[in-house]
């Protein structure tokens, strides 16, 4: 029961990392979300804004300035949050699988073993707890940015929903978390 365990939450923390790993990486965070007839679609990421032609597939890049210019705070934040819950889930990786029954490191410790699960299920908690403040953060901002320009009856002509990205973000944290519960509650 308990390996069976074990390799569910490190299955299912090895996805949602690899989910949280992308979605930091990836660009499309924020889409157009027009009900008109549209030309081309755009995306904004935590790094970069892209547009891709719809007629023709070509896609176009720009970097923001630099990673130390003045950026919106929601970037700022998602950008630290996600980086930070990239590098904790990564870490309680590398701990719950030195920590797995089926790995000869320490056979002859079960004990430390079983700590190590819980270590890494506690990391792995924290972890997926500022990856979803960040998501979560960045998609209540898009949501808060698109009602006051509606309120105020301002169209730019373009509006922004979640992106894949976002969403991408919230599956990882979820899913780290899920992981985490399965560790440190359901081990012992």
């Amino acid at each position: 029961m308990s390996a069976a365990l074990q390799m569910t939450a490190f299955g299912l923390a090895l996805l949602s990392t690899l989910f949280l790993l992308l979605a930091t990486c990836t660009d499309c965070w924020m889409v157009n979300a027009d009900d008109s007839l549209e030309v081309s679609h755009k995306c904004r990421g935590l790094w970069r804004e892209c547009v891709t032609n719809m007629q023709d597939g070509v896609r176009t890049c720009d970097q923001y300035d630099s990673i130390l210019a003045d950026h919106p705070v929601k970037i700022v934040v998602t950008r630290t949050l996600l980086i930070t819950a990239d590098l904790l889930a990564g870490l309680a990786l590398a701990t719950l699988l030195l920590g797995l029954d089926c790995i000869k490191f320490l056979k002859e410790e079960p004990r430390v073993k079983l700590k190590m699960c819980y270590g890494a299920g506690v990391i792995l908690g924290v972890g997926s707890i500022l990856g979803l403040v960040g998501s979560v953060w960045y998609a209540v901002d898009v949501y808060v940015e698109r009602a006051m320009l509606v309120s105020h009856n301002i169209f730019l002509g373009v509006h922004y929903d979640f992106g894949w990205s976002c969403w991408l973000g919230m599956a990882g944290s979820m899913g780290c978390l899920v992981a985490s519960v399965l560790l440190t509650c359901c081990l012992y």
